[in-house]
């Protein structure tokens, strides 16, 4: 195994873990602040996805379909808000449950209908499209850098947002008490659209930049809101450090477990089994961090404040 690999599948795994994070952050700031489970979030993912693929390909800009996908991803996040999950907030766990599923079947049959069932792809810019050189002589993609790069920027500007502007601390009032800030005057309606925009243009940015290193196609937010709901609940619920945490701890445990583990096991079996069994147990190994986290500290890594 050379160092360049191994350096390589880090590199992959904190990649990854950026995205999660991405789609975690909005997934914890929404049930942090109003207790909402959100099961349709993938599909804002998918709709951030979608709006950069097709703008992009009308305008030949991967820019302007960066912009459009934060844009439709809000908007669609606000729309949501005020028509279905403004009326479930007083409602259980269950109906919220119900209804956010009954989302997702409304996105994925919507953007059926509007771009077909076939894939679309997005290309990577032509000033992202090279590669740098890592130790041991290996190459990265300049591109899943730039990933990086752009998901420290926005942690580091959530939180900014979040502990150092007044909307930010109206967002850690709600998450504490809503009806006392209520009672001051905020406006809670507009805060929670705030926040579930806010939360929606987080995804579609994840799905937009994900959309160049894969095809963009219906249902493609599901599996990763499973990832994100694993994210937020070993980094603690509601947040955002908390969130950038567990998705850097997931990411880079999924990748490096499935990169690691075969290899591991053909110290003591044959190829064709090591592969099998690695694999098997790669793809159980965050579930198996989960449930170590949460019995040791069962809020979380970090308390629940934001």
């Amino acid at each position: 195994m050379s160092s360049a690999l191994l350096i390589e599948q880090a590199l992959n795994g904190l990649q990854f873990g950026v995205m999660l994070f991405l789609m975690a952050a909005g997934l914890t700031l929404i049930f942090g602040v109003m207790g909402v489970i959100n099961l349709a979030h993938g599909s804002l993912y998918m709709v951030g996805a979608f709006a950069c693929a097709a703008v992009a390909a009308y305008t030949g800009s991967f820019w302007l379909g960066l912009v459009a996908s934060l844009i439709a991803a809000a908007a669609a996040g606000a729309i949501v808000e005020v028509t279905v999950i403004r009326r479930l907030y007083n409602r259980d766990h269950l109906d919220q449950v119900l209804a956010t599923f009954a989302l997702i079947l409304i996105f994925s049959e919507g953007t059926r209908w509007v771009f077909g069932s076939f894939p679309l792809y997005l290309d990577i810019p032509k000033v992202l499209q090279g590669a740098i050189s890592l130790p041991g002589g290996g190459q990265y993609q300049l591109y899943r850098l730039a990933i990086i790069g752009a998901g420290l920027i926005v942690a580091i500007g959530l939180y900014l947002l979040i502990a150092k502007t007044r909307l930010g601390m109206r967002i850690r009032a709600g998450e504490s008490d809503r009806e006392m800030i209520g009672a001051l005057g905020v406006d809670i309606a507009s805060l929670n659209t705030i926040v579930f925009a806010l939360g929606a243009a987080l995804a579609g940015l994840a799905g937009a930049l994900v959309g160049a290193l894969q095809s963009v196609q219906v249902g493609m937010g599901e599996p990763v809101l499973i990832l994100a709901f694993v994210v937020i609940v070993i980094g603690g619920i509601g947040s955002i450090k908390g969130a950038l945490a567990g998705a850097i701890l997931v990411g880079v445990v999924d990748t490096m477990g499935r990169f690691l583990l075969p290899q591991l096991f053909t110290l003591f079996m044959q190829p064709s089994q090591a592969a099998t069994a690695g694999a098997a147990i790669a793809s159980m190994l965050i579930y198996i961090v989960m449930a170590f986290i949460l019995a040791v500290r069962p809020k979380g890594l970090f308390a629940v404040n934001v």
